[in-house]
């Protein structure tokens, strides 16, 4: 099977993938369709350029606890509470003024289910 070897070969694969999407979409539609099959393939492609060439960096702590804030429909109030320091230590920490301490930060890992590697920033 072809490999992706270039940017631009990725981009046209990215694009045709959007392309069959809609074409994939609904219980109408075999799995063993051209578009379903041709979809398949593409996207293995497109996975393994980008395991290889595409590097994703790791999220910020700052960027985790506010889309946990978000998933967990939690106020900068309601997140202090949970733990255990004031609203303005909470506000320090998301705005990157500071760091969590370390109960804090075992705090957000057991309450917020966030990883102790992101939270140390390893």
């Amino acid at each position: 099977m072809a490999q992706i070897k270039t940017q631009k070969e990725f981009e046209v694969a990215n694009q045709r993938i959007n392309e069959l999407l809609p074409l994939t979409w609904g219980d109408d539609v075999p799995a063993d369709s051209p578009e379903n099959i041709e979809l398949a393939l593409l996207t293995d492609l497109v996975a393994e350029y980008e395991d290889e060439h595409v590097v994703i960096p790791k999220p910020s702590l700052i960027d985790v606890i506010k889309l946990r804030m978000y998933e967990m429909g939690l106020t900068q109030k309601k997140i202090a509470e949970m733990l255990s320091i004031s609203t303005s230590r909470i506000s320090e920490i998301l705005h990157g003024k500071a760091e969590p301490t370390l109960q804090t930060a075992r705090l957000m890992c057991q309450k917020l289910d966030i990883s102790p590697e992101i939270v140390l920033g390893l």
